[in-house]
């Protein structure tokens, strides 16, 4: 039987930005279907997107962060790894893994630029449920 439970796991920094993109997974896939899991940051994410997969309890795993710009190009490296290792876990698991991990190249901590990234990532939370849902269903029809 195909599981119909989601993983979301959240990064913590700048968690007033990043908890948005649950916000607009929780509008398509129901909450009570979603079990959310909390890590210090994007780095973290992968292994731990790999140990949920690895259970065979979710249909998919959705991971949303927050990579900024410090000023010391840090931040591109830790993006790559991520995304790299988000992709890793999903191939080597055969559970999708969705990204919401996105890497501003200008962000700075005002009011303005928070409002719109909460707003984005309400939006992107939302593609990563219909990427999951979509995935599913396409995967069934393959197995049918």
């Amino acid at each position: 039987m195909t599981p119909t439970r989601y993983a979301f796991i959240k990064a913590n920094w700048h968690a007033d930005i990043v908890d948005r993109a649950l916000d607009g997974f929780a509008e398509l896939i129901p909450a009570a279907q979603i079990d959310v899991f909390d890590v210090p940051g994007a780095f973290e994410m992968p292994l731990l997107a790999r140990d949920l997969a690895q259970t065979g309890r979710y249909a998919a795993v959705a991971c949303a962060a927050f990579v900024v710009d410090g000023g010391i190009y840090r931040h591109d490296f830790v993006a790559q790894a991520v995304v790299d290792g988000l992709m890793r876990a999903g191939l080597d698991t055969g559970i999708p893994v969705l990204s919401v991990s996105l890497t501003p190249h200008h962000y700075q901590e005002t009011d303005h630029h928070n409002e719109i990234y909460r707003a984005h990532f309400v939006e992107k939370g939302r593609e990563a449920a219909r990427a999951a849902l979509t995935i599913g269903k396409t995967r069934a029809a393959l197995a049918a």
